[in-house]
């Protein structure tokens, strides 16, 4: 329902916004800012989604990177990938034909 409740209000905060933009330039006036009262309603419908948002998701867990450990052997857990070569990749695409 928050989330909901904050998009709806983002939209509503855009709209408001278009249209305080095009009675500007009707009125050929000059840009300076948004209304105050346009920019508090988007300040608060991000909050609002935010909010919903994160409560929407659930309980975080925590990341334990000893529980990761212990289903690998002692071998894979001193595997580096950055090490690998490649070196040998592409070798017949590239050969010196004299």
């Amino acid at each position: 329902m928050l989330v909901c409740a904050g998009l709806l209000t983002l939209v509503h905060a855009a709209f408001s916004a278009a249209q305080h933009r095009s009675y500007i330039r009707v009125t050929e006036k000059e840009f300076t800012f948004l209304p105050i009262d346009i920019f508090i309603q988007a300040v608060i419908g991000l909050m609002l989604t935010c909010y919903g948002i994160v409560h929407v998701v659930g309980e975080f867990r925590e990341i334990k990177t000893s529980s990761d450990g212990s289903s690998k052997t002692w071998e894979t857990l001193s595997n580096r990938p950055s090490f690998y070569n490649f070196s040998h990749r592409g070798r017949a695409l590239f050969r010196d034909e004299r």
